[in-house]
């Protein structure tokens, strides 16, 4: 009886402790630095802070590539939580925020989210962009269930903020 229990504590402490190990709950402090217009470039140091400034509320920059490990019950999320590796891709959303610059000149900006969810993925996005003092709100289109969306913008976008994240049938 206590191999048994003192297999299963074993084994449960072992269960957190690689679940825990796959957490990425902040991002690393380094420099932001986008190009502008060929002679401007933006440049902001990141603090190390979290990816999910409260919950279910997203923060991310150009250059971040995400896997973001959800918990549902239902059809509702019930937590979201960002991972270093793609573990559980059935409920992992993968998200990319990049910019295409051509002789040190912005191009576009680009968001691209992969749903791996059998339903709609729904979220609003608010920008913060080069030039301006406040948030933006944008019009971004759902994500078909197990279909990729690429979200193209013109702005040089200095952070996103991905919010109110739904599933729909």
């Amino acid at each position: 009886m206590k191999t048994r229990t003192f297999l299963t504590i074993l084994l449960t402490l072992s269960s957190i402790f690689t679940f825990a190990q796959n957490d990425k709950a902040n991002r690393e402090e380094y420099t932001l630095k986008l190009p502008v217009d060929g002679k401007q470039f933006y440049q902001q140091k990141i603090e190390k802070t979290p990816y999910f400034v409260k919950e279910n509320v997203l923060q991310i920059y150009p250059g971040e590539k995400l896997f973001i490990e959800v918990e549902t019950s239902k059809s509702e999320i019930t937590s979201m939580r960002v991972v270093k590796e793609n573990l559980n891709p059935q409920k992992t959303i993968m998200v990319d925020f990049t910019q295409t610059t051509k002789g040190k000149k912005s191009e576009s900006m680009m968001l691209k989210i992969v749903n791996p969810f059998e339903k709609d993925l729904e979220y609003k996005a608010m920008m913060f962009t080069v030039g301006h003092d406040k948030w933006i709100d944008t019009n971004v289109y759902p994500v078909r269930a197990k279909l990729t969306s690429f979200e193209m913008w013109s702005d040089v976008i200095i952070t996103l903020v991905l919010s109110d994240w739904k599933l729909k049938n």
